[in-house]
């Protein structure tokens, strides 16, 4: 599939219907907590109607080592990995090669063990197929072999019912989708390169990849966990991913990498129907499925220790084909309470975020340094969210 031709453009923020003066009250939250040394640094790009009104870094990309934050920066996307994983996916699935309601058993037979036979493909998408949450019992440096990882997860039996609760799955699900994709494509190619080769270099994502390329080493942001306080992830296994991911690499649940002019790239080719300039990557109709609620009205079980821990509500897991959406109702959401309820994007551990409003046609992508606790990156997501859907004036 040949690179697109599409080229970043940028307008004034008046041209499109943003108020200037109201957008700069996310840049000036940021730099406030940023001063309270509360987390390092971002880069940030808002853009309506695909053209970019805001493109900044602030504060440092390695404050220990002075190291000033830049737009080019390369950072650890962790979870909003699982959505580009899950874009190959959707290509299989668009060209008729797969099916949502495949049983993953049919394309690796080792897996449909321990109460996992009827498993789908669709259920690990949205993830009610009842695997486990947590990493598989394996070595800590076999983490990024895939082939080492499956194997694991081979073995894991069912923790849930499919298709009845939403357990969010941090590891599992989309290794093994990156290995039925591998597998249907006669694994002659890694995974790694299958996801570069049909969605990253369509899309003009030369800044992107699973693991750490080699020639974007330089530019690699270290994962520095500011934000010590026990919560939902452990911060030493967050820091190992400074010597775990290597150009080497494999994680298709957490381990790309990327800058946020390249998430803006994926952004906009989701907010087109599947489309970036010329090139087209997904049908339109495949991203309207992805893009609504599979999950109804059930709760995200990854929540329930912010349930206990910030005495947050119950509330509806709003999660499409690996897409968070924002949905209806009053309650945490790193979308920004104002935002559409077809509002869709992905969020990465502690630190990363991009969403598209389809309704005010507006896109944000926000990456930073120094990692908070989840529940804490919801209220600062949340309220840089809220900022930049109020500069919308039309």
């Amino acid at each position: 599939m040949a690179s697109t031709d599409y080229r970043l453009e940028s307008a004034s923020p008046a041209d499109v219907g943003i108020d200037r003066a109201r957008l700069e009250r996310a840049d000036a939250a940021i730099k406030r907590d940023l001063d309270a040394e509360r987390y390092d640094g971002a880069a940030l790009l808002v853009a309506r109607h695909g053209k970019i009104v805001l493109h900044e870094a602030y504060g440092f990309a390695d404050r220990g080592a002075g190291r000033r934050a830049r737009t080019d920066d390369v950072f650890c996307i962790f979870s909003v990995t699982k959505t580009l994983t899950s874009g190959v996916v959707l290509q299989y699935v668009d060209r008729g090669e797969l099916a949502l309601t495949t049983q993953v058993a049919e394309v690796i037979p080792e897996f449909g063990i321990k109460g996992k036979q009827r498993i789908t493909v669709g259920q690990l998408l949205t993830h009610t197929g009842g695997m486990s949450a947590g990493m598989p019992p394996m070595p800590v440096e076999l983490v990024g072999n895939l082939e080492a990882m499956v194997a694991a997860i081979c073995q894991q039996p069912l923790e849930g019912m499919p298709g009845q609760v939403v357990n969010y799955s941090a590891v599992t699900a989309h290794a093994i989708l990156a290995e039925v994709v591998r597998r249907l494509d006669g694994g002659k190619r890694r995974f790694r390169d299958i996801l570069a080769q049909e969605l990253l270099e369509p899309l003009g994502m030369h800044d992107t990849s699973l693991g750490v390329r080699a020639d974007l080493a330089a530019r690699r942001v270290p994962v520095i966990v500011r934000d010590r306080s026990p919560g939902l992830f452990d911060a030493d296994l967050l820091e190992a991913f400074n010597v775990l991911v290597t150009d080497d690499t494999e994680i298709p649940a957490g381990g790309g990498y990327s800058t946020v002019a390249d998430l803006f790239r994926w952004a906009e080719a989701l907010r087109g129907g599947g489309k970036l300039g010329s090139t087209r990557v997904l049908s339109p109709a495949i991203i309207a499925l992805a893009t609504q609620n599979h999950t109804g009205l059930r709760p995200n079980n990854l929540w329930n220790y912010a349930r206990e821990l910030r005495g947050w509500p119950d509330f509806p897991a709003y999660i499409g084909l690996s897409f968070f959406l924002r949905g209806q109702g009053l309650f945490p959401t790193h979308f920004g309470m104002t935002a559409s309820p077809a509002t869709f994007g992905g969020i990465g551990a502690g630190s990363t975020l991009f969403w598209v409003d389809p309704v005010r046609d507006l896109t944000f992508v926000c990456l930073t340094s120094g990692l908070l606790e989840e529940s804490r990156s919801f209220d600062r997501f949340q309220q840089l969210s809220d900022l930049v859907l109020s500069s919308v004036v039309d």
